[in-house]
């Protein structure tokens, strides 16, 4: 899914999503270790999960995404990935209107 699906791309996150043949939406979190410790990779998937459940998952209907944290994301707080999380949300919710984002690829 990861190379085949449609890219979407804030500060702190790299995300890639596909339409799903399920009735309901799916999401996968990455945080790769870029050099961090445990427990500050840790920190980054706790924060991303919770603003998944609160934020994303609610709205996300046939959908597959996959979150992809950057380097950024590690020195990001909370309410700079909400803010990239809802910008997902609107662009996802675009996208399964129909309408392209702009100046999305």
């Amino acid at each position: 899914m990861y190379a085949e699906g449609k890219r979407i791309r804030t500060r702190h996150l790299d995300v890639r999503g596909l339409a799903s043949l399920r009735t309901y939406g799916r999401v996968g979190i990455v945080v790769p270790r870029f050099g961090h410790s445990a427990v500050d990779r840790n920190t980054v998937k706790r924060r991303l999960r919770e603003l998944v459940r609160m934020d994303l998952l609610p709205g996300l209907s046939r959908m597959d995404l996959v979150l992809k944290a950057t380097p950024a994301a590690y020195r990001a707080d909370f309410e700079a990935l909400r803010f990239d999380v809802a910008s997902v949300r609107e662009r996802t919710r675009e996208r399964e209107a129909g309408t392209p984002a702009p100046g999305s690829t």
